[in-house]
């Protein structure tokens, strides 16, 4: 069945008008008939099934006839610090971080970072991203929709509530192994296309950030969280 992310209180055997943008997508672009099924989730927690009981010609309601309370969401909860990177690369590291099941994206500006948002259009830019978080939702069937936080700088990021383990993806010196007492509430920093200075990479270690290198390679920003995460999936099992 089609998945699709709604804004509105859902409840069993209840009668719920879809929102415009649901209805656009499943009546009008897939002409939904009356009968139809999908699967409608709000980010509360869960999914329901719903069935598509009336259709006209600018709105349709379905009755909501179950509930399930899976949100599939891995062994861990991840605060992604990403700093951001112009075009394709910033949509393609937050879709997939989404999909690979993390909690929560900060945006973040750094020494090298390519991207300034100007105050005018930054909610437009992060409502767009948050479109594409809640598209990933939809497609990997993830029911809790992970937050697209407001730019800050990585100072002032490091200096918030962060959680108790915390990675940082840069080289790795002294060849210590990071994950070895990583918990499942975590912190996870990954730089601009040109890499943290070493300067940001010692402040982040002075507030608990243990570098993690990845193999042998350079990774570019926006692989960099699929690999992480990817691997965070595997050895942190339930």
């Amino acid at each position: 069945m089609p998945r699709f992310y709604i804004e509105t209180d859902l409840a069993v055997d209840v009668n719920v008008q879809l929102t415009e943008t649901v209805f656009h997508h499943w009546v009008k672009v897939l002409r939904a008939q009356v009968g139809e099924k999908a699967t409608l989730f709000n980010g509360q927690g869960g999914e329901y099934d719903a069935e598509l009981i009336d259709v006209s010609k600018k709105s349709a309601t379905v009755k909501i006839t179950a509930f399930n309370p899976d949100n599939r969401t891995p062994a861990f909860t991840a605060l992604l610090g990403q700093v951001m990177s112009k075009g394709d690369r910033m949509d393609y590291a937050i879709q997939k971080a989404v999909e690979l099941g993390v909690s929560e994206i900060q945006l973040l500006t750094s020494e090298r970072c390519e991207m300034r948002l100007k105050y005018d259009r930054d909610q437009k830019k992060i409502d767009h991203w948050q479109g594409i978080a809640i598209a990933a939702c939809e497609q990997c069937g993830m029911n809790l929709v992970p937050q697209i936080r407001a730019p800050q700088s990585l100072q002032d990021w490091l200096k918030t509530d962060l959680p108790e383990s915390r990675l940082v993806l840069a080289p790795n010196k002294e060849n210590l192994n990071p994950l070895a007492d990583i918990h499942n509430h975590l912190a996870l920093l990954i730089g601009p296309e040109g890499g943290l200075s070493e300067q940001e990479i010692a402040d982040a270690n002075d507030f608990g950030f243990k570098n993690w290198c990845i193999g042998d390679r350079v990774l570019r920003t926006e692989t960099a969280p699929v690999v992480a995460l990817s691997i965070l999936n595997h050895i942190i099992v339930k």
